[in-house]
């Protein structure tokens, strides 16, 4: 069943010209905090700009099912992070751990691949793709 969130990840998609595809790659731990583990998939994003790969853990609770579009868009880095100090007092890391920091490293990299991928109009318009409130928001490409 596709659902409305699914429909407006797959029309950025077509209005952006990029091609999604995901394909298994383990069953394994993937956050270093993870106790259960999950299916990690590699995903590439693809247009005339740019082409992003990654690796995206999908959700404990959807073990089994492929990542869709929208599961994708909706954990991509959609604002620029700016410095190490600012990403801390935004998402609420000590500026003085190197977890923190290796975390702020990774979210950089995945934003600059993301001004890569899409004009700064097609960013606000990813800006949108969001996961419902109160819905499991535990996946996250690194």
């Amino acid at each position: 069943m596709t659902t409305d969130y699914q429909k407006q990840a797959i029309g950025f998609l077509k209005e952006t010209g990029t091609t999604f595809t995901s394909t298994f790659k383990t069953h394994d731990f993937y956050f270093p905090e993870d106790k259960e583990t999950r299916d990690i998939y590699n995903i590439t994003l693809k247009n005339d700009r740019h082409r992003y790969r990654f690796t995206f853990g999908q959700s404990i609770a959807s073990a089994g099912k492929h990542p869709t579009a929208y599961d994708v868009l909706a954990c991509l880095q959609k604002y620029d992070p700016e410095t190490f100090e600012d990403f801390c007092h935004s998402f609420g890391f000590d500026s003085d751990s190197r977890k923190a920091y290796k975390t702020y490293k990774a979210v950089m990299k995945e934003w600059k691949n993301i001004e890569l991928l899409f004009t700064p109009e097609q960013i606000e318009q990813l800006q949108e793709i969001n996961y419902p409130p109160n819905a499991n928001q535990e996946t996250a490409p690194v």
